[in-house]
This record gives structure tokens, sequence and C-alpha cells, in this order.
């Protein structure tokens, strides 16, 4: 396989010395990996850190900035971080008013953020966490127990962000990050594997002319294998795949999600039957992004997130934002 890297011993750590020269306004600490907003922590202000294996990107450094999280943690491709990662980020972000774990559901993460919780309370920092768990493909997985973190992500550190950047205290920033989860659905397809740079070759094995329906972001395995379907297909069963686990009559965020190697020409297609889809259902949509967001490498594919809202988690999502990976209103 060909691959824009050095060796792949490095690629976490080059890509963090990129991510740092382009974006002057962030600290990257690439020996310990850890990204601080620059201006962190701002005093009255909750902060916020999340982490993960690489591999996701622009999740979760390219989330950090004003209007949504002060740190993340990245860990190796696909690799949880580790305790030490994300206590030394609680750290450098806690101005005295707590720190909020946002965790997707994978159980190297959570244990890992656990152990993170606790080490950053016995240096007297207020830690309260948040477990993302929005994929309705399956139950439990290869990395899971209980449904995985995917595109709800975003929603959940986007509004918990804003909420925190007006001065919100950690219990209501906590409460709204788990409303938004509980208000949240998705559900992924793949059109081909990724590639590890380890590994140098596909993850898995998926035949020319199939798709996976309801892959995970490191490519686990999904409900079902069919052949090749159009984006309209597609779109009438992962939108009544979401909506039959969302039951909404309020209107709804959308995220029409690449998963890397899928064109943004495919995903605006993608994203106008998502639209007629909700239409025919009569749900009203308030909002949609579309673009690679939570990523998996160079996955073809894409993944639908519904978010139910209301008047208070829209003027949120509105809110001012600026980082490497969303901004508006800046």
């Amino acid at each position: 396989m060909k691959m824009l890297i050095n060796v792949a011993e490095t690629v976490v750590a080059d890509a963090l010395r990129g991510l740092a020269a382009a974006h002057p306004d962030l600290t990257v600490d690439v020996e310990n990996r850890v990204i601080v907003r620059r201006d962190a922590p701002v005093a009255g202000k909750v902060g916020l850190v999340s982490g993960g294996g690489s591999g996701h990107e622009p999740l979760h450094g390219g989330f950090v900035g004003p209007g949504m999280l002060d740190a993340a943690c990245p860990g190796e491709v696909f690799t949880s971080p580790v305790p030490d990662q994300m206590a030394r980020a609680a750290a450098a972000v806690d101005s005295g008013e707590g720190v909020l774990f946002i965790v997707k559901n994978y159980t190297g993460d959570v244990l890992n953020f656990d152990m993170a919780a606790e080490l950053a309370e016995d240096e007297g920092v207020q830690v309260a966490k948040v477990l993302v768990n929005d994929d309705v493909a399956v139950t439990d997985s290869l990395y899971t127990a209980g449904r995985r973190g995917t595109g709800a992500t975003l929603f959940v550190e986007k509004i918990a962000g804003a909420a925190a950047e007006e001065g919100a205290p950690l219990d209501r920033v906590a409460a709204l990050a788990r409303r938004v989860n509980e208000s949240s659905r998705s559900f992924g397809v793949a059109l081909s594997a990724c590639t590890t740079p380890a590994k140098g070759g596909p993850t898995f094995d998926l035949p020319a002319g199939e798709l996976e329906l309801g892959v995970g972001i490191h490519g686990e395995p999904g409900r079902e294998r069919r052949s090749m379907m159009t984006s309209r297909e597609i779109a009438d069963f992962a939108v009544e795949a979401v909506l039959e686990d969302l039951r909404t009559d309020d209107p709804v965020l959308v995220l029409v999600n690449g998963m890397g190697a899928t064109p943004l020409l495919e995903l605006y297609g993608f994203a106008a039957e998502v639209h007629r889809v909700l239409g025919e259902r009569r749900v009203a949509v308030a909002r949609t992004l579309v673009g690679n967001y939570v990523t998996s490498l160079d996955m073809a594919g894409a993944s639908v997130t519904l978010c139910r809202v209301d008047e208070e988690l829209l003027r949120l999502w509105d809110a001012p934002v600026r980082t490497a990976g969303l901004r508006w209103g800046c």
C-alpha cells in the first residue's frame, strides 16, 4: 500500500508536529501526546478533555479550541491514549471549575479515562465523565461492551463546549453532554476496508462489489454484508435504522460524515438522499453538517448521525467555534 508517511512508528508524532506548525493557536506536546488550546486554562471555565486512538482525524485534536474542547489526547492508531496523557491534559486545562472527560464507548478508552480521573482527582481536580454510545448498528463489538461511540461525539463536544464557554458549571455541562448523547443515534456504512500504517494492508476483507452495513470506525463488523447498493438505497437503510431507535417528533441535527476516502461530491449526493428519507418520514431538519469529521483512516463510506434538538441545544450548536476542524461564528 502507498502511504504518505516516513515509517509506521512515527506516524502520530509526525502528524502532531504538522498540527503544531499549521495551528499556532494550539499547544502541542508531541512527546507526551497532548493537544491543548493555547489560552488554557481559561479562568472561570470548565475544561473539556477528550481523546482516543489516532486515525479518526479531525476527531479529536481538530476539535480543540474556543467553543469546543480544551484538550485532546491522541493514542497510537486505533489505540486508546494512556491515563497519564489524560491526567496531564486535565491538569493543563483546569481553572478550578472542574474538568469534563468525554469518552467514546470503547473498552480501552473507558478503562484508561477512569484511571485518569482517579489520578486527576488525587491532584485536586474535580472530574466528571460522559460516555458516548450512539451507534445503533450492533450492541457489542470487538472493542466494546454495549454500543459504540461514533459521530455523536462531535455533537457532544460542540454543544457541551459552547455551554462551558458561556461559563456553565461542571454539573450543567455534564448534564447537557449526557442529554446530547441520549438524543443522538448513528449508523455507518463501509464501501472499502481501512489500512493501518503498521499493517500496510486492509484491516478486514471486503470483497469487490460488497459493502458492510453498520461498520464501526475501526472496521468492526456491522449488521450484514450486501451487494453494492445505490446512494438512495443506502440512505433508506441507514436512516431507517437510526429512526427506528431514535423515534423523534423534534427537529434534528444531521451529520453526514465521510469515513476518510469518500469525496465530497459523493457525500453531498448522499446528504440529499438522507434529507429525502427524513422528509418522507416528516422529520424536520434544523441543521446539516457534511464532511469528514469522524473518520477511519482511508476507509470509503459514510455514516449518518441524527440528534434531536430543542431551542437550547440548537442555540448552543450555533454558538461560535474556532478549531482546526470546525469553525463558524468567529
